[in-house]
């Protein structure tokens, strides 16, 4: 570097750092404690418009780690160079081209290193074709364990994979690679939001989802983009702003995806619109996720949580129906989530989904009960009763005490059978209640 002018040698500095020339600037800012450096600055330093005075040469060597003697030595080769007309003799011996002739071979070899680094500099990534397989790989694993396996048994490794795809976004590495990074990080983001939404914790799930959706963005990726708006409506539904709830999955609707995402945004709505009252809007929302299922082009992208299987649907179609009302949609309700149970029970262990099967099994014990049959109803929540309480998520919680109140009603008379039922499910909801008032302690 000894015979480096000052503008290459600032450029190579940046450079071996993969920053920006506003990155730089921001590093400087943070030295000084104040706004005294811009990227357009920078750029002038690197171009040799500027000499940085000492002052500020003493700070760019602490951004950049070097001793100040470096730049000041770098500074004197510049300033060499543009003096070098007084001399009498080229390097061959011959005499020097006239100055403009100089000035303009000078600029053309400066221009040809600026190439050579960035030449260099394009060379230097931090990710290859194996390097994004493997994260795929391992992204698709986590998200179809996800649906059979307990939370914090998966969460560790789903932050740790994050962390190192945030690691490498920081670096460098070819755009077709830098895109796929992005899908990978959204939907690892989207998996933390998951791990909060069946924790409680709606806010850092809807943190989580904010990434995911800026990433996803990044991308360009359509697929992900309706996939997170999905999320953002669990979100909103679970925090109980129904016709948000709706907006949000009629937005993600728009975007143009393939595979079951159509059907989810659609049961989602239907669903979320039942709720909120609108009975017509909730039957044709669930008319359009039939037909998205009808109509699905192309498999989804990633399996587990990120796909939404047929009997998933079903479960929707059963909280819906029983959402709406009146003993005909009871009576869909009730085929619905049987149906729904019947084919998790025929998937392979890992596509088991164990809150759509609680899910499933509460959806049937409300509509037993209000058909009058507790006989049912105390079956078929003994289900979830029985499971292990680190199986049950914020949202199964959340139904078995509006089963338990609704138990508590006075056409069941304070029966000995139902007051025992709703001990037990009080005493299930109690030990399965995440902490609310703080964020997950999760293991890292």
């Amino acid at each position: 570097m000894g015979d480096t002018g000052i503008g290459a040698l600032l450029l190579r500095l940046r450079t071996e750092r993969g920053w920006t020339q506003q990155k730089a600037a921001d590093e400087y800012n943070a030295l000084e404690g104040r706004a005294a450096m811009t990227g357009k600055e920078i750029g002038r330093y690197e171009r040799e418009a500027r000499t940085p005075v000492p002052y500020t040469r003493r700070h760019l060597a602490l951004v950049f780690e070097v001793e100040v003697a470096l730049l000041d030595r770098a500074v004197a080769v510049s300033k060499r160079r543009r003096d070098d007309g007084d001399a009498a003799e080229g390097p061959d011996g011959l005499a020097p081209p006239p100055p403009a002739e100089r000035s303009v071979a000078g600029a053309v070899s400066a221009d040809a290193s600026l190439s050579a680094e960035f030449a260099r500099f394009i060379t230097q990534r931090n990710v290859d074709e194996l390097v994004v397989e493997q994260l795929e790989a391992d992204v698709a694993r986590l998200a179809r364990s996800y649906v059979s396996h307990p939370l914090l048994e998966l969460y560790v490794e789903i932050k740790q994979l994050r962390d190192g795809v945030f690691e490498l976004l920081r670096g460098r590495q070819r755009p077709r690679q830098t895109s796929d990074l992005y899908v990978s990080a959204s939907r690892l983001c989207g998996l933390c939001a998951h791990v909060c939404l069946d924790l409680g914790h709606y806010d850092s799930a809807a943190t989580h989802a904010r990434t995911a959706r800026a990433c996803a963005e990044a991308a360009g990726h359509e697929g992900m983009l309706a996939w997170v708006r999905a999320v953002e409506s669990l979100i909103a539904y679970w925090t109980g702003r129904y016709e948000q709830a709706a907006r949000l999955a009629q937005a993600g609707r728009h975007h143009r995806a393939g595979g079951s995402i159509g059907a989810r945004l659609a049961s989602l709505e239907a669903r979320s619109l039942a709720i909120a009252g609108d009975e017509v809007g909730a039957a044709a929302a669930l008319a359009d996720a039939e037909r998205s299922r009808d109509g699905m082009l192309g498999h989804d992208d990633a399996p587990g949580v990120f796909a939404f299987p047929a009997a998933k649907q079903f479960a929707y179609v059963g909280t819906t129906h029983l959402a709406i009302g009146g003993r005909d949609h009871v009576q869909q309700a009730i085929a619905s989530a049987d149906t729904a149970i019947r084919l998790y029970r025929g998937a392979d262990d890992d596509d088991r989904s164990v809150g759509d099967l609680f899910a499933a099994h509460l959806d049937l014990a409300r509509g037993h009960m209000l058909l009058g049959d507790l006989d049912g109803t105390e079956a078929m929540v003994g289900f979830v009763l029985e499971a292990p309480v680190e199986r049950v998520s914020a949202s199964i919680v959340r139904r078995l005490v509006d089963l338990g109140r609704e138990l508590s009603g006075r056409q069941y008379g304070g029966a000995a059978q139902v007051t025992q039922l709703r001990e037990r499910i009080q005493h299930t909801a109690v030990l399965a209640a995440p902490p609310a008032a703080r964020p997950p302690e999760l293991p890292t």
